[in-house]
């Protein structure tokens, strides 16, 4: 790993901090979430969807790309892919320095003819409301993929960074499939029906909480209408920002717990989908908020939803049978994704920890897996990986920050889904995705395979960031 010398954003490298040795701008220069793998194309595969918002088109610097690279029976192969930029014939909108187009990544299938879509946002784009005020751009899937898109135009006057975090679900038609974004300003909400002329049903503006972080979509109690979950940015005395489900003026936040990002899916497959929520940061004041080294927080749903004074499962790497040890700066629960791994008809949880020293190489990163469970405390049959792992290639180094995305799906058909792994931190933040493939059990490492930013032809010497940057400056 060598230095990065390039930088996040305009606004984002005003002032820096020093955490765990790392030199990091300050927020604004959040990018949480990445894709799931969707069939874009309608072959039967879903395709992988690795973000370079780092990556320079044409010249400029960090205007951002995507690279999909097509499942197959074979699963994937740097030789079947295409990479999407705003200089994409199709795509709105024109390649400039520092948008960072793919900073969050979101797929479904929003105008359900069934082809999947791709939702990517380019949080740092300047458009007639002003400087950085960004821009949240569908790709619309068809038989011959991803070839043409419309801009989700924010409901704000003055949007700042629209487009930090998306989330995208569809649980049925109309209403019932849903677009969250995420921006200072806000957070914005889109429900179907959506159409590939652009159009929607309906948008609506809340800016009733503080500046949004992270947004989720789930359907906590079970009605098939997803519930929205934000997550603000820090906020003074928590380890994290505050957690709400549904906000809207005067609501509560969640109030045992906190975080920076957050995942749904059924951990307990009781038919409720459950929220779970990363605060990886250390606690401002030891015993009264967070813990050393990062957790993880988990409400589950039920018939009545999650109730803002509902007390969470609290995760970490001292919890039993989880592995590893909880330590100072180790950042667990800084990427986060909740998918039935092992095929029990249960969410597990996908968590990591890019600051992990593994074999005495700082922030190299890891991942651990914490299988979903019916009854008893969650943690029992957890796993990890790193790239100290046998069966796991790329070299376990420095700064690596292994874990900064992560994500989950089947895309070679044989219903074991694979297991992605961004480190925004390998070959001098070029970035790289590992995919592990999906067993009897769960992912393996026999068989993984490791995608550069060259084996995708992204050459620039640093600064890529294929796989996406997470919450990498921001934790």
């Amino acid at each position: 790993m060598g230095s990065y010398t390039g930088r996040w954003g305009a606004s984002a490298c005003v002032v820096v901090g020093l955490i765990a040795g790392t030199l990091v701008p300050a927020v604004p220069a959040a990018a949480v979430h990445g894709a799931v793998p969707g069939d874009f194309n309608g072959d039967g595969y879903r395709d992988a969807v690795l973000p370079a918002p780092g990556a320079n088109v044409s010249g400029k610097e960090a205007a951002g790309a995507v690279v999909v690279l097509y499942g197959s029976a074979s699963g994937l192969s740097a030789t079947r892919r295409k990479t999407l930029t705003q200089n994409t014939s199709g795509v709105p909108g024109t390649a400039e320095a520092y948008d960072r187009f793919g900073s969050a990544t979101a797929t479904a299938d929003l105008n359900r003819d069934g082809y999947a879509d791709l939702v990517v946002t380019s949080p740092y784009e300047d458009t007639a409301k002003g400087t950085n005020s960004g821009a949240v751009t569908v790709l619309w899937g068809g038989s011959g993929g991803l070839t043409s898109g419309t801009d989700l135009p924010t409901p704000s006057d003055a949007p700042a960074y629209y487009g930090l975090d998306v989330a995208a679900l569809s649980t049925g038609a109309g209403a019932k499939t849903q677009v969250m974004v995420g921006g200072y300003d806000g957070s914005a909400r889109f429900q179907g029906p959506f159409s590939r002329k652009g159009t929607f049903g309906s948008a609506a503006l809340n800016q009733d909480t503080p500046s949004v972080e992270s947004v989720a979509l789930g359907d906590f109690d079970g009605n098939s209408t997803p519930n929205r979950v934000v997550v603000t940015s820090r906020l003074s005395g928590l380890s994290g920002g505050e957690v709400y489900i549904e906000p809207v003026t005067g609501s509560s936040p969640l109030a045992a717990g906190n975080g920076l990002i957050s995942a749904t899916g059924d951990i307990n497959g009781d038919g409720y989908a459950d929220l779970a929520v990363g605060d990886p940061d250390e606690p401002e004041v030891a015993g009264t908020d967070g813990v050393l080294g990062g957790r993880v927080l988990v409400w589950y749903g039920s018939a009545t939803g999650i109730a803002a004074d509902a007390q969470p499962v609290r995760i970490t790497q001292n919890t039993a049978s989880v592995p590893g040890t909880s330590e100072k700066y180790d950042a667990f629960g800084a990427s986060l994704a909740v998918a039935d791994l092992n095929r029990d008809g249960l969410a597990d949880i996908v968590v990591g920890t890019p600051y992990e020293g593994v074999a005495g190489k700082n922030r190299s990163g890891e991942v651990t897996v914490i299988p979903g469970r019916e009854t008893g405390a969650l943690g029992a049959g957890s796993y990890a990986f790193n790239q100290f792992t046998t069966g796991v290639g790329g070299g376990n180094e420095l700064d690596d920050f292994f874990g900064t995305t992560v994500s989950v799906g089947d895309v070679n058909g044989d219903g074991r889904p694979e297991l992605f792994v961004g480190a925004s931190g390998e070959n001098n933040f070029t970035g790289a995705v590992w995919v592990f493939p999906g067993g009897v059990s769960g992912p393996v490492a026999k068989g993984s395979r490791v995608f550069s930013s060259f084996s995708v032809n992204l050459t620039q010497q640093n600064g890529t960031l294929l796989g996406g940057n997470g919450l990498h400056w921001v934790i």
